[in-house]
C-alpha cells in the first residue's frame, strides 16, 4: 500500500489498531516514523516499539499499544497537522498547547523531531507534524 503521505498512514494505522484494542500494529519502516514512535514511547503513549527484520525488500516497525488497568485507551487520538500539500510551520511564539497541555505536539526542527515542550524550552519552531492526546 503506497500513499503520498506515509506519516498520515502511520497515524491512521495506530489510531485504527488502538480503536480495535489490538496489542500491536506493524508499520513500514522509515527514520521519521521511528522518531515519532520514540517520542510516543518517551511520552508514555505506547509501551514500546521495535524494528522487525526485513521481509522481502522493506523492514517494518512494530508498535506495541498501551492500555490502562480497565482496558481504557492511553492514546485517545492522533491528528496530522502538516501534510505534503499543506505544510504547517510554526515559530517559537506560536507553539500550540494540545488539550491545555495534556497532549503533545510533535514538531520537526533542525535538531530532529521534538515535542512542543522541548521546543518551548530551547526556543525553536519548525514544521508541526501532528498532535497527540
Amino acid at each position: 500500500m503506497s500513499t503520498s503521505d506515509p506519516i498520515a498512514e502511520m497515524l491512521t494505522r495506530i489510531r485504527n489498531a488502538n480503536q480495535a484494542k489490538k496489542d500491536f500494529v506493524d508499520i513500514p519502516f522509515s527514520k521519521i516514523k521511528v522518531s515519532i514512535a520514540r517520542i510516543l514511547k518517551e511520552e508514555g503513549y505506547i509501551k514500546y516499539y521495535k524494528k522487525l527484520e526485513r521481509t522481502k525488500k522493506y523492514g517494518n516497525i512494530r508498535i506495541f499499544l498501551k492500555y490502562g488497568f480497565g482496558g481504557e485507551r492511553v492514546l485517545n487520538n492522533l491528528k496530522r497537522a502538516s501534510s505534503p500539500g499543506r505544510r504547517v510551520y510554526i515559530n517559537k511564539e506560536s507553539i500550540p498547547r494540545v488539550m491545555g497541555g495534556l497532549g503533545i505536539a510533535i514538531i520537526s526542527t533542525s535538531k530532529g523531531l521534538l515535542t512542543d515542550k522541548d521546543c518551548r524550552k530551547i526556543g525553536m519552531g519548525g514544521e508541526l507534524i501532528c498532535k497527540v492526546w
